[in-house]
């Protein structure tokens, strides 16, 4: 049995290509997780294999090097860029008698580091609960576990079935906690649904730029540095677009590469923000040699949580640094589909400001609706679809509404209900309120 610290400092980082080699981006965006977690890295091991060993992941053969290596460096830590069994986990350690973690517990690691919320450290501590309940037989390996048999019964199994009860009454109550913040969320969203406030949420590869850009856009003070999740808590603030109108706009968690399910599923109530928004910005650095990769992999997490079907605008950020000029390319049908600007410099801001009021209120219709008494029903069915901006009750006893509809949907009540608008309003404008 060896002694496993809080945190490791001296690290050996594996690189573990099942299938395919390992990419330089492969072995410098895991060297920054590690940087990220607090480690010192005193050595790397790269290994390549056509099917993972079932017992260590890697070959025999390499798990000999890597033993000399951790003894020559003196290495407390094994980093492995690679999901892990906790069999896997188990048998490594055996051998290396060192802690071993793997991809996700480091990036649980580096999520728990980043959190300062109330609902971050919650969905953190879930998420390390969850990937650690499957892990409980490694740290009882010091005691005698059932064999079978009267007299063969030791202590580890009693402690480990306490262990697992505790953490099943822990991942419970952390549910029921995180269930209250998503019904918070869902009620603010129903807020801005009945104000008619859209939502533009920013998606995107961490260190992108999201943070920078949502501070650029909304004059905010989110933390931006050039750190993997140097943000975690989700932010709501109001943007202004041009002619007056506004929105809400959300600032996500950074996606990653094999971002860990136990997080996905932890900030389930985060990441309804994305999946509630009228508008996705998936801020792209395009600078980065492996952006198109990127952009790959942030498809593949939003349609892990249902909203790749979701209206997007490319932000191509860090433009500045190709020599690229702010633009704004459209799409095939006309609309906006990239816009090639500086975050950190403001250069293409009003690019992407028009592209959002567009993508917008591109389909809104927005006027001004006189009802009288016997219109009751029409009034309802216009607040059923949460779209009343402001009303004022006439001297008659009707009602003045300042409206904003869908096209498709003031046709629908045009034509059944005789919908007219007494007066019209050219560019649709919703008030933000109690964000």
């Amino acid at each position: 049995m060896f002694e496993r610290p809080q945190r490791g400092e001296r690290a050996v980082l594996v690189h573990v290509g099942i299938g395919h080699p390992v990419t330089a981006d492969d072995q410098q965006e895991f060297y920054a997780l590690a940087v990220s977690a607090g480690a010192d890295v005193a050595g790397t091991l790269i290994s390549a294999r056509a099917e993972p060993n079932p017992r260590f992941l890697i070959g025999t053969g390499k798990l000999e090097e890597l033993k000399s290596l951790v003894e020559d460096l003196d290495a407390e830590l094994i980093l492995i860029d690679h999901e892990l069994s906790p069999r896997q986990e188990k048998n490594l350690e055996d051998v290396l008698k060192r802690r071993v973690v793997d991809r996700a517990g480091l990036i649980l690691d580096i999520f728990a580091l980043r959190a300062r919320t109330f609902e971050g450290k919650l969905q953190v501590e879930l998420a390390q609960l969850q990937h650690l309940s499957t892990r409980l037989v490694r740290g009882w390996t010091h005691l005698e576990r059932q064999k079978g048999g009267i007299g063969l019964r030791g202590p580890g199994e009693t402690q480990l079935e306490s262990d697992r009860r505790m953490i099943g009454q822990a991942i419970k109550r952390l549910n029921e906690r995180l269930l209250k913040v998503q019904l918070r969320r869902q009620q603010g969203r129903q807020q801005r649904q009945k104000n008619a406030v859209p939502t533009v949420s920013l998606v995107g590869y961490t260190n992108a730029g999201k943070s920078t850009l949502f501070n650029r856009l909304c004059n905010a003070d989110v933390v931006a540095i050039d750190q993997l999740f140097a943000t975690l808590d989700p932010t709501l603030r109001k943007l202004a677009l041009p002619d007056g109108g506004e929105a809400v706009l959300a600032d996500t968690v950074g996606f990653i590469r094999d971002l860990p399910h136990e997080l996905i599923a932890a900030f389930k109530a985060t990441l309804e923000e994305t999946q509630d928004a009228r508008l996705l910005l998936h801020v792209i650095d395009c600078a980065d040699p492996a952006c198109e990769d990127r952009i790959q992999q942030v498809n593949a997490v939003l349609s892990s949580i249902d909203a790749d079907g979701l209206p997007v605008i490319h932000v191509y950020n860090k433009a500045d640094i190709l020599g690229i000029k702010p633009r704004l390319d459209r799409t095939e049908t006309g609309m906006p589909g990239r816009v090639w600007m500086s975050a950190q410099t403001g250069a293409g801001l009003d690019l992407l400001l028009e592209a959002i009021a567009e993508y917008l209120f591109q389909d809104k219709v927005r006027g001004i609706v006189r009802l009288n008494v016997l219109q009751a029903r029409l009034r309802a069915l216009l607040y059923e679809s949460g779209q009343v901006l402001a009303e004022t009750l006439l001297e008659d006893g009707g009602w003045e509404l300042d409206v904003e509809l869908g096209r498709s949907e003031f046709a629908r009540l045009q034509s059944r209900e005789e919908l007219q608008f007494y007066k019209n309003i050219a560019h649709a404008a919703s008030a933000v309120t109690n964000i």
